[in-house]
């Protein structure tokens, strides 16, 4: 079950007890709430009746109880006896003027009202009344009884009841929407967390999800801190496994030679072990100088200084740190500069242009070229460096960028460190952007580097 699915329901399950019980008590007040609020209403109602009756003659009493709206209104002596009785307004098919007409002075114990005899109490179905006692102008004293029917009663206290589930039930509507939208809120940042955790885990480039709630940004950066350690400790891991691996075979080589030296041997030959000797600590000093770069690289989360570079200055830079190189090798290096700028850290982005060009070089026969240019579109700048070589086979295309591997130049057996393309890549994804490497149609090598342009 879904964490969503588990606190939406447990709060629904919550909310829907104490709704009913509250909405359970509310409905069964309504009964005597309303029949309590109808006996104030007669008593008052019966009370006025009587002060303003108070010393009027039997008939001009009866004359101004006839027509009395919402209760049924009866007149009795002190004896008993009935002088006037009048049926609720809707209690039956009677109008006000036939219950008139059955009013009959004298001293009369019943009077027949609407086909049910009445005698000086009202009759069952008039549950809730109230009298008033006053005296007539012949000194008599009377009781006015004012009464309400339940079956009036009940018709309101349905239609109030009917308004208050109604009421209820657009109330739980929102309720239920409104837990919905808080336990998907809630879980959101846990999802995002989780995604977060998830890229982690597989490598992928992820920023810490933001949250507004207190316990989900305190776990957030739990994670960031815990993601933290244990990549430092694989990172270490890995790379003492990677130095150890490389620099095994030079070492060897170191020792070999001066073992050999130990021997009687002529001078050419002990210059040869000699040369050999500083050619292998010279690929040791630098397997670990770009290793302590790449893994500085690779500790970084950001740029640190940024600064707007002009495209076109930055590959005569590049250009400039390799001529030599190029002129030693007889290969022509041709630049097609940009006027474009973009943001990011001149040094990187340098070192990154002049391993793809060191790499072209390589590979590169004399007398040929090789060429670097740049070219920007609505997002990125694009650096590409074409070389006319042999290109790559297809088994190492998606090898490439890996740490340590590299393939020999055609004309020479020796590799290089395996961690020039791993840099240009390594500093392409600083800069949140690229570096691939691809064989051309018309033959050598195309690797690009792509940066974002940021306005």
């Amino acid at each position: 079950m879904r964490i969503r699915t588990a606190i939406f329901g447990v709060y629904v399950a919550a909310c829907a007890v104490g709704f009913a019980v509250l909405m359970w008590f509310i409905l069964a007040e309504v009964r005597p709430r309303y029949v309590f609020a109808v006996q104030v209403n007669l008593r008052d109602a019966a009370n006025s009746i009587a002060r303003a009756l108070e010393g009027r003659t039997e008939a001009q009493v009866v004359a101004a109880l006839v027509g009395q709206p919402s209760y049924q209104v009866q007149l009795a002596t002190a004896d008993g006896t009935v002088l006037f009785v009048s049926r609720e307004p809707g209690a039956g098919s009677e109008s006000v003027e036939e219950i008139a007409d059955t009013y009959v002075t004298g001293g009369g114990v019943a009077r027949r009202v609407g086909g049910a005899l009445l005698d000086g109490e009202p009759p069952d179905e008039f549950e809730v009344s109230t009298r008033a006692p006053f005296r007539l102008a012949d000194g008599r004293e009377v009781t006015l009884v004012l009464s309400r029917s339940f079956r009036s009663v009940n018709a309101v206290i349905w239609a109030e009841r009917k308004k208050l589930a109604g009421i209820s039930l657009i109330i739980a509507a929102v309720m239920v929407v409104a837990g919905w939208a808080i336990a998907a809120k809630l879980t959101q940042s846990l999802e995002r967390l989780t995604l977060h955790a998830q890229a982690v885990r597989d490598g992928k480039p992820s920023t810490q999800p933001l949250s507004g709630a207190r316990e989900i940004a305190a776990l957030g950066q739990a994670f960031e801190e815990m993601r933290d350690v244990l990549a430092g400790r694989q990172h270490a891991e890995r790379y003492t496994q990677a130095l150890a691996h490389e620099v095994k075979a030079p070492l060897a080589a170191i020792r070999g030679a001066a073992e050999l030296m130990d021997e009687a041997m002529p001078v050419e030959q002990q210059r040869k072990f000699l040369a050999n000797i500083r050619n292998e600590a010279a690929r040791i000093h630098e397997i670990i100088e770009r290793l302590l770069v790449l893994s500085s690289l690779e500790a970084r989360k950001e740029l640190r200084q940024t600064e707007t570079i002009a495209v076109g200055e930055l590959m005569a830079d590049a250009a400039t740190a390799l001529a030599p190189a190029f002129a030693a090798a007889q290969v022509k290096l041709t630049v097609r500069t940009h006027d474009a700028t973009l943001r990011g850290e001149h040094v990187l982005l340098r070192e990154a242009l002049v391993n793809l060009l060191q790499n072209a070089l390589r590979f590169s026969p004399p007398s040929s070229e090789v060429v670097l240019q740049a070219s920007r579109d609505d997002s990125r700048v694009t650096f590409a460096v074409e070389d006319n070589g042999p290109g790559v086979p297809d088994y190492a295309l998606a090898r490439v960028f890996e740490r340590f591997y590299s393939l020999p130049p055609p004309h020479s057996e020796r590799r290089s460190t395996g961690l020039g393309l791993a840099l240009v890549r390594e500093i392409a994804h600083l800069h949140g952007g690229d570096a691939t490497l691809e064989n051309r149609p018309s033959g050598g090598a195309r690797a690009t580097l792509w940066v974002p342009v940021v306005s």
